[in-house]
Protein backbone atom coordinates (compact mmCIF):
# COMPACT_ATOMS: atom_id res chain seq x y z
CA UNK A 1 0.00 0.00 0.00
CA UNK A 2 1.31 3.44 -0.90
CA UNK A 3 0.31 4.97 2.42
CA UNK A 4 2.38 2.49 4.43
CA UNK A 5 5.01 1.57 1.81
CA UNK A 6 4.29 -2.08 2.56
CA UNK A 7 3.89 -4.90 0.07
CA UNK A 8 1.08 -7.37 0.63
CA UNK A 9 0.11 -10.54 -1.15
CA UNK A 10 -3.55 -10.93 -2.09
CA UNK A 11 -5.65 -13.60 -3.73
CA UNK A 12 -8.27 -11.83 -5.83
CA UNK A 13 -10.98 -12.45 -8.39
CA UNK A 14 -10.66 -9.57 -10.90
CA UNK A 15 -13.96 -7.96 -11.92
CA UNK A 16 -13.37 -4.80 -13.97
CA UNK A 17 -10.92 -2.02 -14.78
CA UNK A 18 -11.82 1.59 -13.96
CA UNK A 19 -9.97 4.72 -15.09
CA UNK A 20 -10.29 7.42 -12.44
CA UNK A 21 -8.39 10.73 -12.56
CA UNK A 22 -5.94 9.34 -15.11
CA UNK A 23 -5.11 6.27 -13.02
CA UNK A 24 -6.28 2.71 -13.70
CA UNK A 25 -7.84 0.66 -10.90
CA UNK A 26 -8.78 -3.00 -10.75
CA UNK A 27 -12.02 -3.71 -8.91
CA UNK A 28 -11.79 -7.21 -7.48
CA UNK A 29 -13.11 -9.60 -4.88
CA UNK A 30 -10.28 -9.94 -2.36
CA UNK A 31 -10.32 -13.46 -0.93
CA UNK A 32 -7.66 -12.45 1.59
CA UNK A 33 -9.86 -9.69 3.08
CA UNK A 34 -13.17 -11.36 2.14
CA UNK A 35 -14.59 -8.29 0.43
CA UNK A 36 -14.59 -6.03 -2.60
CA UNK A 37 -11.57 -3.79 -3.06
CA UNK A 38 -10.09 -1.43 -5.65
CA UNK A 39 -6.39 -1.83 -6.44
CA UNK A 40 -4.25 0.74 -8.28
CA UNK A 41 -2.93 -1.17 -11.29
CA UNK A 42 0.43 0.62 -11.13
CA UNK A 43 0.80 -0.67 -7.57
CA UNK A 44 0.53 -4.32 -8.59
CA UNK A 45 4.07 -5.71 -8.75
CA UNK A 46 3.35 -9.32 -9.73
CA UNK A 47 0.36 -11.36 -10.85
CA UNK A 48 -0.13 -15.10 -11.18
CA UNK A 49 -3.03 -17.04 -12.63
CA UNK A 50 -4.33 -19.65 -10.18
CA UNK A 51 -6.07 -22.93 -10.98
CA UNK A 52 -9.16 -21.98 -8.99
CA UNK A 53 -12.34 -20.44 -10.38
CA UNK A 54 -12.79 -16.72 -9.91
CA UNK A 55 -15.69 -15.44 -7.85
CA UNK A 56 -18.08 -13.47 -10.07
CA UNK A 57 -19.75 -10.32 -8.73
CA UNK A 58 -22.61 -8.58 -10.52
CA UNK A 59 -22.09 -5.05 -11.85
CA UNK A 60 -24.95 -3.91 -9.64
CA UNK A 61 -23.22 -5.15 -6.49
CA UNK A 62 -19.90 -3.68 -7.60
CA UNK A 63 -21.58 -0.31 -8.08
CA UNK A 64 -23.45 -0.53 -4.76
CA UNK A 65 -20.35 -1.37 -2.75
CA UNK A 66 -17.62 0.48 -4.61
CA UNK A 67 -19.29 3.44 -6.30
CA UNK A 68 -21.82 4.67 -3.74
CA UNK A 69 -19.68 7.31 -2.07
CA UNK A 70 -17.24 9.98 -3.16
CA UNK A 71 -13.95 9.32 -4.93
CA UNK A 72 -11.82 6.26 -5.46
CA UNK A 73 -12.12 5.27 -1.77
CA UNK A 74 -15.88 5.33 -2.12
CA UNK A 75 -17.66 2.21 -0.88
CA UNK A 76 -21.18 2.48 0.48
CA UNK A 77 -22.02 6.03 1.47
CA UNK A 78 -21.97 6.46 5.26
CA UNK A 79 -22.64 10.20 5.40
CA UNK A 80 -23.47 13.24 3.31
CA UNK A 81 -21.13 16.22 3.14
CA UNK A 82 -22.80 19.62 2.97
CA UNK A 83 -20.50 22.29 1.57
CA UNK A 84 -21.06 26.01 1.08
CA UNK A 85 -19.05 27.73 -1.65
CA UNK A 86 -18.73 31.49 -1.92
CA UNK A 87 -20.51 33.33 -4.71
CA UNK A 88 -17.11 33.93 -6.32
CA UNK A 89 -16.47 30.18 -6.58
CA UNK A 90 -20.07 29.14 -7.26
CA UNK A 91 -19.88 29.44 -11.07
CA UNK A 92 -16.99 26.99 -11.30
CA UNK A 93 -18.22 24.46 -8.77
CA UNK A 94 -21.76 24.49 -10.18
CA UNK A 95 -20.32 23.33 -13.52
CA UNK A 96 -18.57 20.33 -11.93
CA UNK A 97 -20.00 16.94 -11.09
CA UNK A 98 -18.50 15.73 -7.84
CA UNK A 99 -20.80 12.71 -7.60
CA UNK A 100 -23.67 11.35 -9.75
CA UNK A 101 -26.09 11.60 -6.81
CA UNK A 102 -25.06 15.05 -5.63
CA UNK A 103 -27.67 17.61 -4.60
CA UNK A 104 -27.01 21.28 -5.13
CA UNK A 105 -28.61 24.70 -5.27
CA UNK A 106 -27.74 28.38 -5.44
CA UNK A 107 -28.57 30.55 -2.45
CA UNK A 108 -30.05 34.05 -2.75
CA UNK A 109 -26.67 35.59 -1.88
CA UNK A 110 -25.05 33.76 -4.84
CA UNK A 111 -23.31 31.13 -2.71
CA UNK A 112 -23.61 27.49 -3.75
CA UNK A 113 -24.64 24.58 -1.51
CA UNK A 114 -23.36 21.16 -2.57
CA UNK A 115 -24.27 17.89 -0.85
CA UNK A 116 -22.45 14.68 -1.73
CA UNK A 117 -22.42 11.16 -0.30
CA UNK A 118 -19.14 9.72 0.97
CA UNK A 119 -17.79 6.85 3.02
CA UNK A 120 -14.06 7.62 3.28
CA UNK A 121 -13.15 11.27 3.67
CA UNK A 122 -9.50 11.20 2.52
CA UNK A 123 -9.99 12.26 -1.10
CA UNK A 124 -12.97 14.45 -0.28
CA UNK A 125 -10.94 16.50 2.21
CA UNK A 126 -8.25 17.10 -0.42
CA UNK A 127 -10.86 18.29 -2.90
CA UNK A 128 -12.49 20.54 -0.32
CA UNK A 129 -9.19 22.10 0.77
CA UNK A 130 -8.14 22.92 -2.79
CA UNK A 131 -10.87 25.58 -2.71
CA UNK A 132 -9.20 27.27 0.28
CA UNK A 133 -11.21 30.11 1.82
CA UNK A 134 -13.91 29.79 -0.86
CA UNK A 135 -15.61 26.81 0.82
CA UNK A 136 -16.91 25.91 4.26
CA UNK A 137 -17.99 22.47 5.48
CA UNK A 138 -21.45 22.83 7.00
CA UNK A 139 -21.94 19.15 7.86
CA UNK A 140 -21.21 16.66 9.22
CA UNK A 141 -19.26 18.02 12.16
CA UNK A 142 -16.71 15.17 11.94
CA UNK A 143 -15.79 16.15 8.38
CA UNK A 144 -15.58 19.79 9.39
CA UNK A 145 -13.24 18.84 12.27
CA UNK A 146 -11.00 16.77 9.97
CA UNK A 147 -10.74 19.69 7.52
CA UNK A 148 -9.83 22.01 10.40
CA UNK A 149 -7.12 19.55 11.52
CA UNK A 150 -5.63 19.47 8.02
CA UNK A 151 -5.70 23.26 7.77
CA UNK A 152 -4.04 23.60 11.19
CA UNK A 153 -1.32 21.13 10.16
CA UNK A 154 -0.71 23.13 6.96
CA UNK A 155 -0.51 26.37 8.94
CA UNK A 156 2.24 24.88 11.13
CA UNK A 157 4.39 24.50 8.02
CA UNK A 158 4.09 28.23 7.34
CA UNK A 159 4.55 29.48 10.90
CA UNK A 160 7.80 27.73 11.76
Amino acid sequence: ARATNETTERIISPQRLICYRETWYLDAWCHTRDGLRSFAVDGIREAHILDTAAKEITDRRLDEELAGGYGIFSGRAKAWAKLKFTAARARWVAAEEWHPKQRAHLEEDGSYILEIPYSDDRELIGDILRHGPEVKVLAPKELRARCKEQLAAAMKLYTR
